[in-house]
């Protein structure tokens, strides 16, 4: 074919219009000689442009005619030309299947296969593929067979003659087909096995539930019983060796390739259990052993291959079973686990390509169906599908599901398979997914349908189906529930109130007739806060059940929405701040602390849509709105009301910030430095804390002196205030020091510094509907026998003469916080030579800590108490941490500055920077104490007191754990990873505090 230079030829314009992406290449082909009866034939050419991929199938189509004999090759071109049902299906399939076009080059003469368009062809079922597979007589001719047979229902599928749920089911009747056709041939290699036993081949997964992909694993159960006269023991040696060997017929690869793997995870035990068992031990493990996903799976279980009476039992005999799963004891917890993603595994660089297990993928909705059907099919037979399709339009009828929201799902679904089928079908191979390459996508897309643009249109729609699918457990779990109880549209099919009851008693709500008392309470009637609370519920109530108190949190909406219900700007924040919805489903349902604190002033709410309101306050920002708010009040009383309210607020910040790092959000995963989770609570606790004195003091001294005191007077922060490491629940140790001003009496001083001491706690203490902040000052020299304020010519005087070394380690945590600046520094400066001693600590000083901290141990665990579980003095907690890294400091504060801090953590980093302790010994260290101080945490923000033990109550347990990071059901996972780290730590302890190394 000769062409001007420089211009293209009539053919390669042809060939461009027609959707070839090499149309030079193409040329070529068309030259060939074999081609040359069908060269210009323009239905050939229009037929290949209407393929998924042009190219792919012209180069198909040569292989293919090359491979034929010469006699033969004019008659598939004639045919090719002059029969439109061949050209279409054999050239589709070429467009879409590199694999079948290799087969085809291999058996040419199977392209005749497609000839016949009789009607039992185009739904053919067993019978039709078991004749098929008929003539094959070892596994490399049932491979040939087996493809032969997929040919033909892949030209099907990509003519669209069949639907996508079609080729799925075709898909499970060619593997049973091939099932049988495999224990046949093993039969017939093995005949004395075969003569000893019955075997039944049960179906499970896709293939059981009559839905298999072109290319997946066939999960299968093996059923065996021994034959009359035969010992059953030597009977399931017989029947393991026939099923073991039907499963290489089908799994091994050969010189035609494999079909697919037969998998028998799914059978009692799981790898390690027998291949096949008798039917009375599967129900045996079922009835005492079997976890709920089991019953999840044999859902799908159905009779394939082998004795199908045998089959049959099996399956009449689970059935029950799998109903009756929904009542088992541990349902809620494994549901819990089942709807929660499991996407860990799964690359990051995988993870937005997932067709399967990706967010949006087709695993979502395959659970969410199976689960609804696990809750509802006890009492409703017309649940008992194990198709997916099938049941979900089942799930819709019985009013279980809303029409439009299965319709969507349906549309979605079948979509996300059709891609999962043709990504498969290219090469035959075990895939999820979506391809990166630009010519793998164009394909994909135009396989589906797409020519304008079948990239961005298959990205599209894609995007479109998989964020249906991701709001699914809103769409199909929770909004039945509101259309049950708000009952707006009488023509539509709604769940019963027991029906709803289950379902939300399954979700995991322990009272699930509160829950729909609130329920309808909050979404009943035609008002505008009605509508839009419909429109939220769906989605609240799947984060509630995510906690580990959903009946909490659904209450804790509902008095919020009481109590703001009328403010404008509250159903509009949540309407349309996109986090402020989840953040305080998360904050609601978490414990008791963070609702009680927002409670007392609900409008705090909107802290959870700002995208800073989650940000401590530093402490000169909270001082100066508290010294403010001070200065404006009229007496003591009401300016303590206002610091007090502050300090809720900020409390609900703290919590708030808390919980939602330590639970993560569906666009934010959980905060994965643990110590960067304590550190920002101890610090925001403390600057809190700081700040609040500062205004007790302000208003204390406003309200008899005005603004001035007759003595300088300042607030020293010791303890865990003074570290920074306050808890939720911890009280403020301090120390009170002041300094006469020139010309008062230091009688006339005392008195006032005396005065104010007084007024502040009972200002800090008086009792409203905020917090109350406890001040604690029996580290004062003398303790509680002493006096409650000093001059810091007495503290000088009594530390010279009088302290101790406990006094002296006390110290450690000294920080001015609040009062006097200069006064703070000068009592810094005079206790610093008694914490940091120079030359470090004298054997018999640190005998006496040794000894303080043994009798400690000994004295002050409370009786009953589990000293591997006790955060704070038992077993590795943090007292030990704590007494190791301060004796450290003592012994070596007055050479390395960095120890010379008040905080736990930064001292513990210092020697190991100074080689004082070893890094592996350190992190040991800060490991534990870093849990530990979560575990206090915890416990405050789930019971709403403080505690230094894990609860005894279960669901309060399970908050414990689900803050800590543990999902449902893995509380004794939590409490054995706590003993196994303090345990780990007080080794360390041991051999750093109480042993010869310090």
């Amino acid at each position: 074919m000769t062409t001007v230079p420089g211009r293209r030829s009539s053919t390669f314009t042809r060939l461009l219009r027609h959707g070839f992406t090499d149309p030079s290449a193409a040329e070529q082909l068309l030259d060939l000689d074999d081609l040359t009866s069908v060269r210009s034939d323009p239905v050939l050419l229009e037929a290949l442009g209407a393929t998924a991929d042009p190219d792919l199938a012209l180069r198909g189509l040569v292989r293919l005619v090359e491979a034929e004999e010469e006699g033969e090759r004019q008659v598939l071109l004639d045919t090719l030309v002059t029969a439109k049902p061949l050209r279409d299906r054999l050239l589709g399939v070429l467009g879409a299947s590199e694999a079948l076009g290799d087969h085809l080059a291999r058996h040419p003469r199977d392209w005749q296969a497609l000839v016949t368009y009789e009607a039992v062809d185009l739904h053919p079922g067993v019978a039709e593929f078991e004749r098929g597979l008929a003539d094959a007589v070892d596994p490399d001719s049932l491979r040939v067979a087996y493809r032969r047979c997929m040919l033909t229902l892949a030209a099907r599928d990509v003519c669209g003659t069949t639907g996508i749920a079609q080729t799925a089911a075709e898909l499970a009747d060619l593997a049973t087909a091939t099932l049988r056709a495999a224990l046949a041939i093993a039969r017939t290699a093995a005949p004395e096995d075969a003569a000893q036993c019955r075997l039944a081949v049960v179906a499970m997964g896709k293939c059981g539930g009559h839905e298999l992909n072109y290319v997946s694993d066939v999960d299968v159960i093996f059923v065996g019983e021994a034959r009359d006269g035969v010992e059953e023991h030597k009977a399931m040696q017989a029947a393991t060796r026939l099923a073991a060997h039907m499963m290489r017929i089908c799994s091994e690869t050969t010189a035609e390739g494999t079909i697919w793997e037969v998998d028998a995870n799914l059978r009692p035990e799981g790898r390690n259990g027998p291949l096949v068992r008798t039917l009375s031990s599967h129900l045996a493990y079922y009835q005492r052993w079997a976890k709920t996903w089991e019953f999840q799976a044999l859902l799908k279980a159905r009779a394939v291959a082998g004795d199908p009476e045998l089959g049959q039992e099996y399956v009449d005999a689970v059935s029950p079973l799998v109903w009756q799963a929904a009542d088992r004891e541990n349902f809620v917890p494994d549901v819990q686990k089942m709807r929660r993603r499991v996407v860990d595994n799964i690359p990051v660089d995988r993870i937005e390509r997932e067709l399967k297990l990706g967010p949006g993928g087709l695993r979502d909705v395959e659970f969410a169906v199976q689960l609804l059907q696990l809750v509802h099919g006890r009492s409703d037979a017309s649940l008992h599908s194990g198709t997916t399709l099938e049941a979900l339009r089942a799930l819709a009828e019985g009013g279980y599901v809303g029409r439009a929201d299965a319709a969507q799902l349906d549309e979605a679904y079948r979509f996300l398979r059709s891609m999962e089928h043709r990504i498969q079908l290219y090469r035959l191979r075990r895939t999820h997914l979506v391809p990166e390459d630009e010519a793998d996508l164009r394909r994909l897309g135009r396989s589906l349908g797409m020519r304008t643009d079948p990239v961005a249109e298959l990205n599209k729609a894609w995007r479109r189906h998989a964020s249906v699918v991701r709001r699914l457990h809103e769409k199909i779990f929770y909004r039945p529930l509101l259309d049950a109880v708000a009952q707006l549209a009488p023509a539509e099919s709604r769940l019963s109130a027991k029906a709803a009851a289950i379902r939300l008693e399954a979700l995991g709500y322990a009272d699930p007739a509160a829950a729909l008392r609130h329920l309808e309470a909050l979404s009943s009637g035609v008002s505008r806060k009605a509508a839009i609370q419909r429109t939220l519920l769906p989605v609240l109530l799947g984060w509630f059940a995510d906690s580990a108190d959903p009946d909490a949190g659904l209450l804790g909406f509902r008095k919020v929405s009481d109590a703001l219900g009328k403010t404008p700007w509250y159903l509009r924040l949540l309407r349309d701040e996109g986090a402020a919805a989840e953040n305080l489903a998360r904050v609601l349902s978490a414990g008791r602390l963070a609702p009680d604190l927002l409670m007392r002033a609900p409008e705090a709410v909107a802290i959870l849509g700002d995208p800073e309101g989650l940000t401590p306050r530093t402490r000169e920002h909270l001082e100066q709105e508290v010294l403010a708010a001070v200065g404006r009040a009229g007496d003591a009383e009401s300016a303590i009301a206002v610091v007090r309210g502050v300090r809720r607020r900020e409390l609900f910040r703290t919590t708030a910030a808390d919980i939602i790092g330590s639970y993560g959000t569906e666009d934010s995963p959980a905060e994965q430095d643990h110590g960067a989770l304590v550190d920002r609570v101890g610090s925001a606790v403390t600057d809190l804390n700081a700040a609040t004195i500062a205004g007790a003091l302000r208003a204390a001294v406003r309200e008899q002196w005005g603004d001035t005191l007759p003595t300088r007077f300042a607030v020293i922060g010791m303890g865990r205030f003074g570290g920074h490491e306050l808890s939720y629940g911890s009280d403020a140790d301090v120390l009170f020091v002041h300094r006469p001003r020139e010309g008062v009496s230091d009688e006339e001083a005392a008195r006032a510094a005396n005065a104010v001491v007084g007024e502040m706690r009972r200002l800090l203490q008086l009792p409203t509907a905020d917090p109350p902040l406890l001040i604690d000052a029996d580290l004062r020299p003398e303790g509680k026998t002493g006096p409650l304020v000093r001059t810091l010519k007495s503290y000088g005087a009594y530390y010279r003469r009088w302290s101790l070394v406990w006094e002296s380690q006390a110290l450690l945590r000294a920080e001015h916080m609040a009062g006097d600046e200069e006064l703070g520094r000068d009592f810094i400066e005079l206790v610093d030579p008694l914490r940091y001693p120079a030359e470090g600590l004298g054997d018999d000083a640190v005998r006496e800590i040794r000894r303080l901290k043994a009798r400690m141990e000994s004295e002050r665990m409370p009786r009953g108490a589990d000293p591997t579980l006790h955060a704070k003095l038992g077993r590795g907690g943090l007292s030990d941490v704590e007494w190791t890294v301060q004796l450290m400091q003592m012994q070596h504060g007055w050479a390395e500055p960095g120890l010379r801090t008040t905080r736990t953590r930064e001292a513990l980093a210092a020697a190991c920077a100074a080689g004082l302790i070893p890094a592996e010994d350190a992190q040991m260290l800060d490991e534990a104490w870093v849990l530990a101080t979560r575990v206090r945490n915890a416990v405050m923000l789930v019971r709403g007191r403080s505690g230094d033990t894990f609860p005894s109550d279960p669901r309060e347990m399970a908050a414990v754990g689900r803050y800590l990071g543990y999902e449902p059901g893995h509380v004794g996972d939590m409490l054995d990873d706590y003993r196994r780290i303090t345990r780990r730590a007080r080794a360390v302890v041991e051999e750093r505090f109480y042993g010869a190394v310090v």
